[in-house]
């Protein structure tokens, strides 16, 4: 079963930094509302690998490899 706490801190990350972003696109800082969406998504996929590896760790166990 998934970890809602997961899902939960992806959602919060995808917010903030959709608002960061429309307030930086708002006052004409366009170049760092796009940073922002890359960093928030580099973040995203970090989370994403750690437990993927997680995952692959479990297996393991799981199976003896």
């Amino acid at each position: 079963m998934m970890n809602v706490e997961l899902i939960f801190k992806i959602a919060a990350i995808g917010i903030i930094v959709a608002v960061l972003s429309l307030v930086l696109s708002r006052s004409g800082r366009e170049e760092q509302a796009m940073m922002t969406t890359l960093a928030g998504l580099i973040v995203v996929l970090l989370i994403l690998v750690q437990q993927i590896a997680n995952l692959f760790t479990t297996i393991e166990t799981l199976f003896g490899f």
